[in-house]
Parts: C-alpha cells; sequence; structure tokens
C-alpha cells in the first residue's frame, strides 16, 4: 500500500501596499488574508502545509526600515499559537514562516514546524542570507545557527530550506542525509535573475537527494519598494524531477499534490548517489577556500 501524504502550498499577494498603514495593520490583512486558504487546505484533507516565506506581512527588506523588526515574535508568539488550533482542528501539520525575535535586536527569518496535534516540533532558521539587488536581508536576519534539522511529522519526516538557501547545494544534501522525505522551500522571489532557476535548482535537489520538493513564492508587486514582480509559481517535484503540480504565476491560490513516498526508496534504488558518496574527499567543502 502506497505512503501517500497530500501537501499544500499557499501563495499570497500583500492586500495592504499602503506607506500610511501601521506595519500592525500590514500584518494583520495578510494574516487574515491566509486564513481562508488555510479553511480550505483543511477541507480538502491536505496533510501538510506550507506558506510562503515571512507569510503575515510584505517582503519588507528592500526598505530597510526599521520598524518592520515590529512584525517579529517569539516562536512561541501568538502567530504560530493562532495557527497551531487550526493544525490541531483539521489534523494537518504546518510549515509557518515568521520573522522570529529571539531577542532585543536578535532576529531570525525562521520556519515554525507544528505536527497535526497543534505541538511544535522544532524550528528551522534561514542559513544563507543575501545581501544585493534589493534583498538587503542583513539589516534584518542573523543567519540562522541550527544547522539543517529534520522533523518527524504524524506523515512524513520533512525538512525546510527557504527562499535564497535553495541556491546551495550543501544544506540540500545535508538535509536529505538526515532523512527529509519532504524539502519545503517557502520563498519571496522576484522575475529577473532567478525566475529561469526556480524550476531548475529545486527539481535538481529533488533528483540529487532522492526526496520531493514543495517549493512556495508569493505573488504580486509590493509598493512603496516595488523590486519587481512576485511570480508564484509554487510547485510540488517528485524525486525523478517531475512536476506534480504548479501554480500561476499571478493569483492567489493553494496548489496542492499527493506525494507517493515509497518511490523515495524505488528512485534510491535505482541511483545509488548516498552509496556512492566519497565523503573523505570533500574535506576543501568546509575550508574557508577563495
Amino acid at each position: 500500500m502506497a505512503r501517500n501524504v497530500l501537501g499544500g502550498l499557499i501563495q499570497c499577494s500583500n492586500p495592504l501596499n499602503d506607506p500610511n498603514a501601521t506595519v500592525a495593520q500590514v500584518r494583520d490583512a495578510m494574516f487574515d488574508k491566509h486564513l481562508p486558504f488555510i479553511d480550505e487546505a483543511g477541507k480538502k484533507g491536505v496533510q501538510i502545509l506550507c506558506l510562503q516565506e515571512i507569510f503575515n506581512g510584505p517582503y519588507f527588506c528592500p526598505s530597510m526600515d526599521p520598524k518592520w523588526c515590529d512584525i517579529a515574535e517569539a516562536i512561541d508568539g501568538p502567530t504560530v499559537k493562532h495557527l497551531a488550533e487550526y493544525a490541531k482542528k483539521y489534523k494537518m501539520a504546518m510549515v509557518i514562516p515568521i520573522y522570529e525575535r529571539l531577542m532585543a535586536g536578535v532576529y531570525y527569518n525562521t520556519a515554525v514546524v507544528v505536527d497535526a496535534d497543534g505541538s511544535t516540533l522544532g524550528i528551522y532558521r534561514k542559513n544563507h542570507i543575501p545581501q544585493t539587488n534589493g534583498f538587503w536581508e542583513k539589516n534584518f536576519f542573523k543567519p540562522g545557527n541550527l544547522g539543517y534539522p529534520t522533523f518527524q511529522t504524524r506523515y512524513a519526516k520533512i525538512g525546510v530550506y527557504i527562499c535564497y538557501d535553495r541556491h546551495f547545494p550543501e544544506g540540500a544534501r545535508l538535509l536529505g542525509l538526515h532523512g527529509a522525505e519532504i524539502v519545503f522551500n517557502p520563498s519571496a522571489t522576484v522575475a529577473g535573475l532567478s525566475q529561469y532557476l526556480w524550476k531548475l535548482e529545486q527539481p535538481a535537489h529533488a533528483v540529487a537527494n532522492g526526496y520531493y520538493i514543495a517549493a512556495s513564492n508569493r505573488v504580486g508587486t509590493e509598493a512603496p519598494w516595488n523590486i519587481g514582480k512576485f511570480y508564484g509559481t509554487s510547485y510540488f517535484c517528485d524525486p525523478r524531477g517531475k512536476f506534480l503540480a504548479t501554480a500561476s504565476e499571478d493569483n492567489d491560490e493553494l496548489v496542492c499534490a499527493t506525494m507517493d513516498l515509497d518511490l523515495i526508496e524505488e528512485v534510491r534504488r535505482t541511483w545509488q548517489f548516498y552509496r556512492d558518496r566519497r565523503p573523505e574527499t570533500y574535506d576543501d567543502m568546509v575550508k574557508q577556500l577563495p
């Protein structure tokens, strides 16, 4: 009998692009916009749901304005507590990306993993932090310090990579070595240099590691920064690199796909990448080379 898991990804545009609105108003508008999609996922029987990067606000990093630190909260703060009730109601594990406040002046780009009973399994902190072309993330986030953990949900063992992380195969490999069957990548990425990579890099990770990829991205443009169009196209990809479901470039929507976890074993018996690894030859990978 196949080990099927129904996954869901939500992509949303920011509903309140008003420079006169308060941070709290923008945050609450985005949070409220997600709730009907979370209900839709629950009613469809989604077993693991992932939201987009910093889902309850705009992608504020182009602003370099410290007022957006007001969105940050602890991992056991009101956002996660509220959504944990939805997880429990629908028996649905969730990946909840938030702006984490660890202490005054110490912030991380974090995903909280909640299980189907509403309990928190743990967190992943984004490891790779860009600082270029409007993505001024080092003004807001410290690089992650928890490595590449995996989380045993009720339905599957999952890992999380966040947005810019996806350009680095090293962490993608470690998630597989740590047992991830599905890797979720919540993102906020705009058209331009990265769009053609969106459907190249992560399917390559899926094939190289023999696991599923579930990648979410927001949609629309966000004033007043207007750094580009968030192109959506959230998708699920299987261990052979096949796209199972893909969302539009423009619409707010929930995209779902059924993932047969038994396919992982089948693929890995054919492509023995983990057997044939040569870690003793990779020492230079962890040296600070030029």
